[in-house]
């Protein structure tokens, strides 16, 4: 990939093992020979550590905002400001502790742990299926008619829930859900379970089942975009001539050094933050709008509502567990949440191998893909103790960001989720963040969504596109995941079993456009004949060790760079090997085997 740093990083330096700085490697020498300018295991100066990492963070910032508002309006919150502020601020919170986990404890690779937007589509469900969800709080009107006065009377009951505790009893309702499924997620990984899927899913499976994802999300762009339509477009039209049409042109950037003084930096900042610059520009058209009156009526769009939001808000807040409320459970919710915690297990592996190949480092080892996952699984549980309503999980454009600007270094992940740590005890910040218009938001959404369509089609180069039987498969999971939901949302009587708790399950589980397409494609991959190299798992599967002749290729680092962060007494103690999530104990060498290799080399070479 081109690189984008621009003539700054001529002054960036080489650290040696040594720990000393050596001011005469360039960065066009230094990534001719690494691909990289700092690699995994690199600890970048502080005053280019802090900027790396902001540029990662705002890099996401977006998505979190939009996951976050989904979570308020499936549990009936859109319209309190203060629940908003809070969970948005819990959302940001998990997301710093989770990539500070994964960094550390986890996969061990730079990768930033954001809202799994796969948690759209059973949001998305409650929201259609259950339309009158957030009605239990206001009064009702009965007509009844009087057979001895001969008149209708009108019977007004009032409302006996308030709107803070309906809220808090969805989200009570969303935490015990997602606790749950967390700690599936968990075992998933504790266990080694995770190669076992491997087995029986791929690409064929994977594809249609997130595709549906982002065809339903398509929804919630819809619902943002559609309040005012030429400010949506605006933003959404403004990120992509940011980030395509002017992806090969580098921004000129004045700046001072004492090293260089005066000079100009060319960057591609417009398309790093593309749609962070999108929405601003489109926010300030909106204030704009505003200010002419041009949006009268149209509260969604305007920047002068929710002022008070800000003011009352804290300057500080910290999240805490069950702040909502004690958690509680739903078999529906837990269902969707079971479902879309399956299709995050997988995504992440493909990002784990995404940043690996990035970074040109070894492919990550089965005991660190099995530590990644169920770092994602336990911090999935504590997100439902908090009440945050969505899972965290890894975020390919982040990957795809270490490819732009060539950092692949730990620390600066490390530095991005403090960062968001931070910004989640911030209460202003998220304050502020929940006023932003709704078609500049929803503007961001379709360029966002489009993306993660194209990065889940990408997949399909491991399959043999050529086979009937994979087309066919690909092609009847998108229809059925499609056509099953629909029927359920347009006849909400034709699931009847008798008890209503049964039709409820049903109706959520059927509406759920990723069971019925991966239940399919799963069940039709497994049973239609079919090599695994034609159905391409086989380019999914890594062994524990690089193939020989293939070390050399990875020039970033080795596979020690996946080891936890244990005493080597530790690491090498022989139950280590039953334990799926750590590397297997070092062999060790008697003194016998010491003295037997010391013979042979003394031998004279033939």
């Amino acid at each position: 990939m081109e690189n984008h740093v621009g003539e700054e990083g001529m002054k960036m330096v080489n650290h040696t093992e040594n720990g000393h700085v050596d001011d005469t490697v360039t960065v066009e020498e230094k990534e001719c020979e690494d691909g990289l300018i700092y690699k995994v295991t690199d600890n970048p100066p502080m005053h280019l550590t802090i900027l790396f990492a902001f540029q990662q963070a705002l890099l996401s910032l977006a998505n979190q905002l939009a996951l976050s508002l989904m979570v308020a309006e499936a549990v009936c919150g859109d319209k309190n400001p203060e629940f908003k502020t809070k969970l948005l601020s819990t959302t940001l919170l998990m997301d710093g502790i989770t990539t500070l986990a994964m960094v550390l404890f986890g996969v061990r690779l730079p990768l930033f742990q954001g809202a799994a937007f796969e948690y759209v589509v059973p949001l998305l469900a409650l929201q259609t299926l259950y339309p009158d969800r957030c009605d239990a709080g206001k009064p009702t009107v009965t007509t009844m008619f009087n057979e001895t006065t001969g008149m209708n009377l009108t019977i007004v009951t009032n409302a006996t829930v308030d709107e803070w505790e309906l809220i808090m009893s969805h989200v009570q309702y969303l935490q015990g859900s997602l606790m749950t499924a967390g700690f599936i997620h968990f075992l998933i990984g504790a266990t080694g379970f995770v190669g076992l899927i491997l087995n029986f899913v791929g690409p064929v499976t994977i594809v249609p089942t997130i595709l549906l994802i982002g065809i339903y999300m398509q929804r919630a762009a819809v619902k943002f975009v559609s309040v005012h339509w030429g400010i949506g477009l605006l933003t959404a039209g403004l990120s992509v001539i940011f980030s395509l049409y002017l992806a090969r042109w580098k921004l000129p950037i004045p700046m001072w050094t004492k090293k260089r003084g005066c000079h100009v930096m060319r960057y591609p900042l417009h398309q790093v933050f593309a749609i962070l610059i999108a929405m601003l520009i489109g926010w300030g058209v909106s204030g704009i709008f505003t200010a002419c009156g041009l949006l009268e009526g149209n509260d969604l769009a305007r920047t002068d509502i929710g002022h008070e939001a800000i003011a009352d808000a804290n300057w500080f807040y910290f999240p805490y567990p069950g702040q909502f409320g004690p958690p509680d459970f739903s078999v529906s919710v837990f269902v969707g949440f079971l479902i879309a915690t399956m299709i995050s297990v997988l995504d992440s592996i493909g990002d784990y191998y995404a940043c690996a190949k990035t970074c040109n480092v070894p492919p990550p080892p089965n005991h660190a893909t099995n530590r990644g996952i169920a770092i994602e699984g336990l911090c999935t549980f504590f997100s439902g103790i908090m009440g945050c309503g969505h899972a965290t999980s890894t975020y390919g454009g982040n990957v795809g960001a270490v490819g732009i600007t060539k950092v692949g270094s730990r620390q600066v992940f490390v530095l991005c989720g403090i960062i968001y740590i931070a910004f989640g005890l911030v209460g202003k910040f998220s304050a502020v963040f929940i006023t932003i218009p709704h078609p500049v938001l929803g503007g961001a959404l379709i360029v966002m969504f489009g993306m993660f369509i194209g990065v889940v089609l990408s997949n399909l180069q491991y399959v043999n596109l050529t086979s009937t039987r994979n087309l066919a498969i690909i092609g009847l999971s998108v229809i059925m995941g499609l056509a099953v939901p629909y029927w359920v949302e347009k006849t909400p009587d034709g699931i009847q079993t008798g008890n209503e708790n049964a039709d409820r399950i049903l109706r959520t589980l059927l509406g759920n456009a990723n069971l019925t397409g991966a239940l399919l494609a799963c069940f039709m991959d497994n049973t239609l004949p079919g090599t695994k190299e034609e159905r391409g798992i086989t380019a999914w599967q890594s062994s524990e060790t690089p193939e020989e002749g293939q070390s050399s290729v990875y020039t970033q680092g080795d596979i020690s760079l996946y080891d936890p962060l244990l005493p080597e007494r530790v690491k090498n103690l022989s139950i280590m090997k039953y334990i799926p999530f750590l590397p297997n104990p070092k062999l060790k060498q008697t003194k016998r085997d010491s003295f037997m290799s010391e013979e042979m080399h003394s031998l004279p070479a033939l």
